[in-house]
């Protein structure tokens, strides 16, 4: 007997109260077998040979590890096969992807990480698939960029598949965050926490501390207080959806400001608004914390000017981030 509910049980319980959210609903359950997918992939990657560099860039001028494309493509090829959203971004993509005949009236486009931290998969360390999916605009082409330029907190469904010690689904539909464990032998995830909240008071902060010399003049002061007057233990995984996943649960705050790592005298940010920071942001306002660019603008707040668009992140507990915003 299931001591808990399972991700199907979970959504029909949903749909009692939202019975407009059908399609949305099946898009997660998609979403959870994509997951597995991948979670076999990279449990097998190892002895499979699929570790290692693909031997080709990115649209964000990145090396591409094999997983990364190997993930790319599984969402690719699911999604296109259910027909539930019209058209898929990536960061492995450069324009957004036609969803095919199947997709040609679907009422969402969905925005992907599909291997989030994919370089740490040859030392064994957490990685994660990202997602964000969006209501379909109507009046232009379901490819065009402007269906992705959407701000955050018009977001229908956001969350994570975590892979690591076990593989977990967090997501949102907007009502609260829920995590769902993934039970090997029965192929099922299954509810573990229902409505997450953030604890009241801060545990940990994660910042990568070797680009100290790389950021401003304010964010080396906010890293600082950070490492010397917070209270807060420094804990940096380098994969954002562990670290994000870590603070969730434990309370913290995780930082990533735009640096200047070719000394050209332009500061950028590293992590991408639409595949990253919208949908986490989403969770994190849900849970009960704030995120923000580290300038005062809350990500949800924010209208990506580009697909690829990148800026700097602060997000978790609502008292340290508004503290650490004011450090200047």
């Amino acid at each position: 007997m299931l001591s808990s509910q399972t991700l199907t049980q979970f959504l029909l319980h949903h749909l009692a109260k939202h019975p407009d959210q059908i399609t949305l609903s099946l898009l997660l359950s998609d979403l959870a077998t994509i997951g597995k997918a991948i979670s076999q992939k990279t449990n097998k990657a190892g002895i499979a040979k699929i570790l290692g560099s693909a031997g080709k860039t990115n649209v964000q001028d990145e090396e591409v590890q094999k997983l990364d494309m190997l993930s790319n493509e599984l969402c690719k090829e699911y999604l296109t096969q259910t027909g539930r959203v019209a058209a898929l971004a990536s960061e492995e993509e450069d324009m957004p992807v036609d969803m095919g005949n199947a997709g040609k009236d679907a009422a969402y486009v969905i925005a992907f990480d599909p291997l989030d931290g994919s370089t740490n998969i040859d030392v064994n360390v957490s990685i994660g698939t990202i997602f964000s999916v969006h209501k379909r605009l109507s009046g232009i082409e379901r490819t065009d960029e402007r269906q992705f330029l959407q701000q955050g907190n018009e977001q229908v469904l956001a969350g994570y598949i975590l892979y690591g010690s076990s593989t977990v689904l967090v997501c949102s539909f907007g009502d609260g965050v829920h995590e769902f464990t993934l039970d090997q032998g029965l192929g099922e995830f299954l509810l573990s926490q229902e409505h997450m909240s953030l604890p009241s008071n801060a545990k940990y902060y994660s910042v990568n501390e070797c680009n100290m010399k790389y950021v401003c003049e304010n964010d080396q002061k906010r890293m600082l207080w950070l490492r010397d007057e917070s209270g807060l233990r420094g804990r940096y995984i380098g994969s954002l959806v562990a670290d994000f996943h870590r603070n969730l649960i434990k309370g913290g705050v995780f930082i990533y400001p735009e640096i200047d790592g070719k000394n050209t005298g332009t500061y950028a940010g590293k992590l991408r608004l639409n595949y990253e920071l919208k949908p986490m942001a989403f969770l994190i306002e849900q849970a009960g914390g704030v995120a923000t660019n580290g300038k005062g603008d809350n990500i949800l707040d924010m209208t990506p000017k580009s697909l690829h668009q990148r800026c700097g992140f602060l997000v978790g507990n609502t008292s340290v981030v508004e503290h650490i915003e004011k450090i200047v």
